[in-house]
């Protein structure tokens, strides 16, 4: 099991999208996510949030919002996640990001991205509530959305 974190940078109406395209052996290759990474040792989530974002995209992250905890379970694999908005932060988005290309994406057109099936069903909780969320995305071996349980 592992515990990661994912964020949502917004401006203007847009989301901060990561689209992977360099790492090696990357399960996301050629998606776009939001920023986010593994929880290290001694690290809070937001502690984790924040310095993914520094490290992703230059950006100096103030308050992070918790919005939701997502569980991804992929075969024998779970993560879970924790899932952020940020909308306060400092600085510009650097223009060489070690694991892809940074873009601002219009909030209403991140659906018609190359996104993971289950990142389009918490996304669209994300922009339908205000409330904090909980979702388990269930995938089967071959990476297909296989089942959604709303917890």
């Amino acid at each position: 099991m592992t515990f990661t974190t994912l964020c949502y940078l917004i401006k203007d109406n847009k989301y901060l999208m990561l689209h992977r395209t360099k790492k090696e052996h990357d399960i996301n290759a050629g998606k776009y996510i939001g920023v986010g990474g593994h929880v290290e040792e001694g690290e809070s989530p937001a502690d984790c949030i924040k310095r993914e974002i520094f490290e992703e995209t230059g950006l100096t992250a103030g308050k992070v919002t918790a919005r939701g905890f997502i569980t991804f379970v992929m075969g024998d694999v779970t993560e879970h996640t924790m899932l952020y908005t940020c909308d306060d932060f400092t600085g510009e988005v650097k223009a060489d990001c070690n694991e892809g290309e940074l873009v601002w994406v219009d909030i209403d057109k991140v659906p018609e991205l190359n996104l993971w099936e289950g990142d389009k069903v918490f996304l669209e909780k994300l922009n339908s509530k205000r409330d904090y969320f909980t979702v388990k995305l269930i995938y089967d071996a071959a990476d297909n959305l296989i089942g959604v349980v709303n917890e």
